[in-house]
C-alpha cells in the first residue's frame, strides 16, 4: 500500500508538472543540455553556445575541472521588452585552453543567482575545430574539410546524416574517434542518448569500413588508405533517430591512438618501459619512464613521451602493493598456475581467444581476502570473469561484474572471501566472452580483507541563499566487518557559509547529513568543496584502526519512465544564490526528545517568495517514489503521515510534522537531521530548501 506521504508527493509532483512546470514564479537551477561546438583546441580561445533548460541569466562564473582551461560567460543580448524577465536558455561562453593543458573531456558548470548548473562537458582537443555547416545531409552535399581536424556537429533530427569530404595521400593511416553518447551520461534531463555509427566511403559512396559501439555507444574507426584521393566520412544515429542535444565531435588525425598500456599497474618512483596498445602499429616498449613520486594512489592519467610527440592521456593504476608480471610460460590451467604473492598484485593480459590465467596461493582456514580485477575501468577491452577454485580445480566462488556506489562495472571483485579450510587455492581470470588480444590487459590485486568504508553524496550541488540553509546527504557503504559510526566533515566552503556536520549512526544506518547556513550578507559564489568522513574500528586483537574516506558526489539523472538515476561527477559544488521560491524554513522546535513509543509534532513555516503559490512538500527523508536516497533519522524514528500535514498547496505556508518513536527504539543522543521544503521542477527533480539542524534524542523510558 502506498503511504499517504508518498501519495501526496506523487499527486503534488504531477499537479506541479502538468500545470505549472515552467511558470515564471517557479525557479530552477539551470540544467545544461548541450554545448555547440563541443570541443575547443589547445592554445586557443573559442566561443561556444551552452543550451540550458531553465535560465542562465546573470551567469557570474564558469567552473571548469582540472587545470589549464578557463571559461567566461559573455553578456547575452538585452530582451526586446525591457519589462520582460530575461530567460536566457542559450548562453555564449568563452573557453580558453592553454597550450600545455591536458587534452580530453572536462566537466564544467555555470553559476547563476538561481544556482549552479548541472554538469556540462567539453572536449579539449589537439586539432583545429571544424563546425558542421548544417547543409551536409546528403552525399553530394558533403562538407569539405582538411584533416587533421576535430569535426563537431549534432545529430539534431530524425534521419539526420552528416557527410564530410576530405583528401588523403596514399599509404597513410587515419583514426576517427567519436565522442557523443559518452558526453551525454551527465546531461541531467536527456533521457535518450545518441547511438552514433560512422562509415567511411569512397567519393562515389562505396562503403570501405564502418564502426559502431567501440567505446560503449561511441565508435572508433581506423583505416589505411592505399590510394590517394577524396573520401567521405558519414555519421548518423544507428536507429536513424535524432535530438537537438545530440552533439558529437570526431577527432580525425593520423597520430598514434593509444587505447591502453601494459603494465596497467605501477609504483611511484618506478622506471617503467610501457608497451602501447592502439593504432596504427605503435612502437615497441618505450624507453624507461619514471613515475613521479608524488602521484596519488589509485587510477591516474599520464601523457607518455613518443619519439617525436606525446600520447594523449593514458590510464594507469598507481599502487603500493608488491607487483609481479604474468609469467611468459603457460598458466592456463590449475595444474600450471603461477604462484601469487599475498598481499600483492599481478600485471597480466588475456593474450588470445579462450585464454585463461591461473594463479595459486596458500590460505589458512578463516583468513579473509579480497580479490579485484582492474581492467575495463582503465580502458582495457577485458570483461573479466573471476573465480576462486580449490586445489582440485572445483569452483568455490566467482564474480562477473562489480558495483561501486550506484554504478556497475565490467570489472570483477570478490571482497572479504574467507578460506573454508587450510590449503592451496587458485584464482582464475578470463574474459566472460572468451575474447583476448593485446588490448586485454588487467591488474589483479590480492589483499587481506580489512574493514573500511566508502562515502557517496546525493547530489552534486547545494544551493543556499543569504540567511538560509541547505543540506548535503551522505551515504556510507561499510565493508569487511566495519559496523561503527561515521563522522562527517567538509572543507572549502564559500566565504560566509558555515556547516553543521552530522554523523552516520552505526550498524545498519546508512545516511547522515551536513547542514549549511549562509550569513545574511553572504555574496554570490560557487565553490567546489570536499566532503570527508572518519571513523575508528577495533579489531579482535584490540588494535584500533583509524578509517577515512573522501566522498564521491553523484549528479541525479532523469531516467526514462520517471526513475531517478545517478552518475558520478568530479566535484560537489556549494553555491550562494539569490532567494528562490522559498526564502526560509523555520520550525517551532529544533531539539526533539522522545521516549520509545512517544511522538511529537513540530510546526513548519515556509516563507514563500512573491507570487509563488505552487505546491511544497515537507520531508525529513529524501525520497522519490518510495526509494530512499537520504535518511539520517535514528532507527525507529519515522514521520507519522496520518497526523502530519506535508503537502502545502494553494500558497499555504504552515505545515506539521509528527515525529514518532517506535516502542523498541534504542536510546540515541542528538542525531542531526533537518526539515526540507521541496519544490518540484519536473517529475523527478526538485529544488530543496532546508531548515536549521534538528537534533533527535531518544531517552530510556
Amino acid at each position: 500500500m502506498i503511504s499517504r506521504h508518498v501519495l501526496s508527493l506523487v499527486v503534488g509532483v504531477l499537479i506541479t508538472t502538468l500545470v505549472a512546470e515552467r511558470l515564471s514564479a517557479q525557479t530552477s537551477y539551470p540544467m545544461l543540455m548541450s554545448v555547440k561546438p563541443v570541443a575547443v583546441q589547445l592554445g586557443t580561445t573559442a566561443e561556444v553556445t551552452v543550451q540550458s533548460r531553465y535560465s542562465l541569466d546573470s551567469a557570474f562564473q564558469i567552473l571548469v575541472s582540472g587545470t589549464g582551461v578557463s571559461g567566461e560567460a559573455l553578456p547575452p543580448p538585452p530582451p526586446s521588452d525591457p519589462k520582460q524577465k530575461p530567460n536566457v536558455t542559450a548562453l555564449k561562453v568563452k573557453f580558453t585552453a592553454s597550450a600545455d593543458a591536458t587534452p580530453g573531456v572536462r566537466d564544467f558548470r555555470v553559476a547563476t543567482p538561481r544556482g549552479v548548473s548541472t554538469v556540462g562537458q567539453i572536449v579539449i582537443t589537439r586539432d583545429p575545430v571544424v563546425l558542421e555547416s548544417g547543409a551536409n545531409d546528403k552525399l553530394e552535399q558533403a562538407q569539405a574539410v582538411t584533416l587533421p581536424a576535430t569535426l563537431c556537429g549534432a545529430i539534431e533530427k530524425a534521419e539526420d546524416v552528416d557527410f564530410f569530404k576530405f583528401h588523403v595521400e596514399a599509404g597513410t593511416q587515419w583514426a576517427f574517434h567519436v565522442r557523443s553518447s559518452r558526453l551525454q551520461d551527465r546531461i541531467h534531463d536527456l533521457q535518450t542518448h545518441s547511438d552514433p555509427i560512422i562509415t567511411l566511403r569512397t567519393a562515389t559512396g562505396v562503403t570501405l569500413a564502418a564502426n559502431d559501439n567501440y567505446f560503449h555507444g561511441d565508435p572508433l574507426l581506423t583505416y589505411r588508405f592505399e590510394q590517394a584521393g577524396d573520401y567521405l566520412l558519414e555519421i548518423r544515429d544507428v536507429r536513424y533517430e535524432g535530438n537537438a542535444s545530440w552533439e558529437y565531435c570526431i577527432e580525425a588525425n593520423g597520430r598514434q591512438f593509444v587505447e591502453n598500456v601494459f603494465p596497467l599497474a605501477v609504483h611511484r618512483g618506478q622506471q617503467v618501459a610501457f608497451q602501447l596498445v592502439g593504432f596504427p602499429t605503435l612502437p615497441g616498449p618505450l624507453p624507461p619512464w619514471t613515475i613521479a613520486t608524488d602521484q596519488t594512489l589509485g587510477p591516474q592519467s599520464l601523457r607518455l613521451p613518443l619519439p617525436s610527440d606525446q600520447t594523449d592521456p593514458v590510464s594507469v593504476y598507481i599502487t603500493d602493493l608488491t607487483l609481479m608480471e604474468e609469467a611468459a610460460v603457460d598458466n592456463n590451467s590449475p595444474e600450471k598456475a603461477q604462484p601469487l604473492l599475498v598481499p600483492g598484485g599481478v600485471n597480466g593480459r588475456i593474450e588470445t581467444e579462450a585464454d585463461v590465467d591461473c594463479y595459486a596461493f596458500e590460505a589458512k582456514k578463516g583468513e579473509a581476502f579480497s580479490f579485484e580485477v582492474v581492467a575495463r575501468r582503465r580502458q582495457s577491452r577485458l570483461d573479466s570473469y573471476l573465480r576462486v577454485l580449490n586445489d582440485k580445480g572445483q569452483q568455490v566462488t566467482f564474480n562477473d561484474d562489480l558495483r561501486q556506489g550506484r554504478r556497475n562495472s565490467s570489472d570483477s571483485l570478490l571482497e572479504n572471501w574467507v578460506a573454508p579450510a587450510d590449503g592451496r587455492y587458485l584464482l582464475e581470470v578470463r574474459d566472460v566472452h572468451l575474447r583476448g588480444g593485446a588490448a586485454f590487459p588487467y591488474f589483479l590485486q590480492v589483499t587481506r580483507a580489512q574493514p573500511y568504508f566508502e562515502l557517496y553524496l546525493d547530489t552534486d550541488k547545494t544551493l543556499v541563499a543569504p540567511g538560509s540553509q541547505g543540506v548535503i546527504y551522505c551515504r556510507v557503504e561499510r565493508k569487511n566487518g566495519f559496523t561503527g559510526p561515521v563522522d562527517l566533515h567538509i572543507e572549502g566552503l564559500p566565504a560566509g557559509v558555515t556547516a553543521s556536520c552530522g554523523r552516520i549512526l552505526p550498524d545498519k544506518s546508512q545516511d547522515g547529513c551536513i547542514v549549511l547556513e549562509a550569513d545574511h550578507d553572504a555574496q554570490l559564489a560557487a565553490v567546489p568543496v570536499r566532503v570527508t568522513a572518519t571513523a575508528t574500528h577495533t579489531l579482535p586483537d584490540g588494535q584500533t584502526l583509524n578509517l577515512a574516506a573522501s566522498a564521491v558526489p553523484y549528479q541525479e539523472i532523469y531516467l526514462p519512465g520517471g526513475g531517478r538515476g545517478h552518475w558520478p561527477v568530479e566535484n560537489h559544488t556549494v553555491a550562494v544564490t539569490g532567494y528562490g521560491d522559498i526564502r526560509y524554513v523555520t520550525l517551532s522546535d529544533y531539539d526533539i526528545v522522545l521516549k520509545p513509543g512517544e511522538s511529537k509534532s513540530i510546526k513548519v513555516t515556509v516563507d514563500r517568495g512573491p507570487e509563488f503559490t505552487q505546491n511544497v512538500i515537507l520531508e525529513m527523508v529524501y525520497q522519490h517514489l518510495g526509494g530512499i536516497f537520504g535518511n539520517p533519522l535514528p532507527p525507529g524514528i519515522t514521520i507519522d503521515d496520518k497526523s502530519s500535514k506535508t503537502l502545502l498547496a494553494g500558497g499555504a505556508t504552515e505545515g506539521l510534522l509528527t515525529i514518532k518513536a517506535a516502542p523498541d527504539a534504542a536510546p540515541i543522543e542528538r542525531q542531526q537531521a533537518c526539515v526540507m521544503a521541496n519544490v518540484s521542477i519536473n517529475f523527478v527533480m526538485k529544488t530543496t530548501y532546508a531548515s536549521r539542524p534538528v537534533t533527535i534524542t531518544i531517552v530510556k523510558p
